[in-house]
């Protein structure tokens, strides 16, 4: 399907790649890993024929489609959502044309002439490639794959300028979906992804027909989805035939045997070197010395690479705070008619760790900012509890940075003493390592600076954390220190996410906002509350599906409530009768056969035991005890089964 064929690629002195090659088959689903600025991106680019490698080359069939979706710099206007989306089928469109020019021109021709058959035979190869997308379901699919994506009925018509930049994603991947390219490449498709819209999306990609490369910070995702991780490290690339789950063990264990080796190989080369220093100056053992020498020169040098640096990053203690955090009263928030959320209370106490999820517009970021004060609400109190010392982050605060200070200086600014002496430590866990700390914040891009206001956040004394979208631009690495300095730190937390995999070991209470809707409390964790969803959509299912039968049994024969007792009789007769005598039939074989395995492990030990095996009469006549009870066990087992089947089969009808 794709190649990568000894690809290179250098900016200036830097070489991400060199000599870079594996292969994708058709169908696969791969993840890229590796940390940031290890090159994945860039790789992807170089698959979707934005970057011209320096060396080697991409080789794919002719006429093999890849689509690529990009991290962000997405900008469309001028034209109505639907419409953008409809260019996905431009090739369609220009077919039905072509098919319709053609079809005109057929009938100003003579259909003796050769000229007519030709032509007939053009329109019969035109019309099979327009049956694979027929184009009186294209509208149907476009709005299903727009509605699964998040978007509304009365979004169809809105200019696509109106959109924010996340939205403006949402519209270049219904594209993609819709055109189904032979390889499909993904760079971070959840960000800027509710809850809701990730699962759509999964359930999607799991049966896209296509191949899928993606990149992402999503581990839930990853290993979800994908069956095959290609990892990037310093120029390499390693196979790993498994999610990312499977990769980190897999990785490790690599890791292991390979320190093994070179602890081993490190031992040979000393004990060499000993020799030869030792018996280089004499006569009789130059000639062994020399012979040693040329074998240490000729051995292929085993290299173990700097593990990136860990650190246990912890909270600076917070300072004590009363029992009440944030308490909400009848708060409200609107902007003139729109209504962001009606009126709620809510209390949130000392240590408690709260999750806000739900779609994008819903009113999280502007909860946030209420509970901070950089928002007044419309309605209602809000008020912080007695020394409570709250600190925000957010995507914005990034913006807000000096930028004629250094990365490390910033940082420096705000930290407790503790923190400040490990500020380069703490820097390095979210992605600035080395000189990076001495960068100017004015020089760092939106990603970069983002991360150091977090830094910044984390390093300050604080008893009460709202974090909006921390994870954004973090690796696998620091999302992990991140989460475990969450899960020890004793304060309250509020956090702002979509990543499940991030959140579910945070927080113990999740509170779901909707669109003009009163937030709604779940007392559990992510996965609690995704659970209760999913139940809540069955049990909605479930009413609709027994109101429509209802209606339809109702008008089409008439079911009065006696011969709905008649119903009901009739079912207890049957169970009473049939399935009671059939229950009790099931548990008496059940016991038999329990038994008869009883016996029949006990004869085997038997069978093995030096008294048995040494003397033959005795081991035919214990085989032929064997036999018996085998033959008993195999007839119980197919009169269980039968009995089985005969009780499926009248469950199933009496619950129909």
């Amino acid at each position: 399907m794709l190649a990568i064929q000894n690809v290179k690629v250098e900016f200036g002195p830097r070489v991400l790649f060199d000599d870079l090659s594996f292969v994708v088959q058709a169908k696969q689903k791969i993840s890229f890993a590796g940390h940031n600025g290890a090159g994945k991106s860039t790789l992807m680019k170089c698959i979707a024929g934005l970057i011209e490698p320096n060396d080697g080359k991409i080789v794919m069939p002719r006429g093999c489609e890849v689509g690529y979706l990009p991290q962000e710099g997405i900008h469309i206007k001028g034209i109505s959502l639907f419409d953008e989306t409809m260019k996905a089928f431009s090739g369609v469109q220009a077919l039905q044309a072509r098919i319709d020019e053609k079809s005109d021109r057929l009938e100003s021709i003579d259909p003796k002439t050769s000229e007519y058959a030709d032509l007939l035979e053009e329109l019969g190869e035109l019309e099979l490639k327009l049956d694979e997308n027929d184009p009186s379901k294209i509208k149907p699919r476009v709005e299903s794959i727009l509605k699964g994506l998040g978007f509304k009925q009365e979004d169809m018509t809105r200019d696509c300028s109106e959109f924010s930049g996340g939205w403006q994603m949402r519209i270049a991947m219904a594209k993609l979906f819709l055109q189904e390219p032979e390889v499909l490449l993904l760079d971070e498709p959840t960000n800027h992804l509710d809850f809701e819209t990730q699962i759509w999306m999964e359930t999607f990609l799991k049966n896209y027909k296509g191949a899928i490369i993606l990149i992402s910070h999503d581990r839930a995702l990853l290993d979800t989805l994908t069956t095959r991780t290609i990892a990037f490290s310093r120029g390499r690339a390693e196979d790993y035939s498994g999610n990312y789950s499977f990769y980190e063990k897999e990785s490790a264990h690599r890791k292991e045997i390979l320190l093994k080796q070179y602890k081993s190989q490190q031992r040979e080369i000393a004990k060499a070197e000993d020799f030869i220093n030792r018996f280089r100056a004499k006569a009789s053992k130059a000639t062994q010395a020399q012979s040693r020498l040329k074998q240490l020169e000729k051995m292929e040098r085993i290299e173990i690479e700097d593990d990136e640096v860990h650190v246990d990053f912890r909270f600076p203690d917070p300072p004590a705070s009363m029992h009440s955090i944030v308490k909400l009263e009848g708060a409200s928030k609107s902007y003139g008619d729109k209504v962001i959320f009606p009126e709620f209370n809510m209390e949130l106490t000392r240590g408690e760790k709260l999750a806000i999820v739900g779609p994008n517009g819903a009113g999280k970021s502007t909860f946030c900012k209420l509970i901070t004060g950089e928002l007044k609400q419309s309605t209602g109190e809000i008020e912080l509890g007695g020394k409570v010392l709250p600190s925000f982050f957010s995507q914005n605060h990034a913006d807000e940075l000096d930028p004629n200070k250094t990365v490390l200086e910033t940082v420096e600014e705000v930290a407790t003493r503790q923190a400040a002496a490990s500020a380069r430590n703490i820097l390095g866990c979210f992605l600035f390592r080395g000189d990076d700390v001495f960068k100017k914040v004015g020089v760092l891009s939106g990603g970069e600076r983002s991360r150091v206001a977090l830094v910044r956040m984390l390093v300050k004394p604080a008893n009460f954390l709202i974090l909006d979208e921390p994870t954004n631009h973090l690796d696998m690495q620091s999302q992990d220190v991140l989460k475990n300095a969450l899960i020890n730190y004793p304060g309250t937390i509020v956090i702002v996410s979509h990543n499940r995999d991030f959140l579910d070991p945070i927080c113990e209470r999740t509170i779901e906002f909707e669109p003009a809707r009163q937030p709604k409390m779940f007392h559990g964790n992510l996965s609690y509350y995704l659970s209760k969803k999913e139940e809540e959509k069955n049990a909605a299912k479930h009413t609709a599906a027994k109101a429509t039968q209802g209606k339809s049994s109702s008008s089409s024969s008439g079911l009065n409530r006696k011969e709905q007792r008649k119903k009901e009789a009739e079912i207890r007769r049957l169970k009473k009768e049939k399935l009671e005598p059939l229950q009790k039939e099931l548990k008496v074989y059940e016991t038999e056969i329990a038994e008869l395995e009883g016996a029949e492990s006990t004869l085997t030990e038997h069978m093995n035991s030096p008294e048995v095996t040494a003397d033959g009469e005795k081991m035919q006549e214990a085989s032929r005890a064997y036999a018996n009870i085998s033959k008993k066990l195999e007839k119980a087992y197919s009169e269980w089964g039968v009995i089985s089947e005969q009780i499926e089969k009248l469950t199933a009808k009496l619950e129909a």
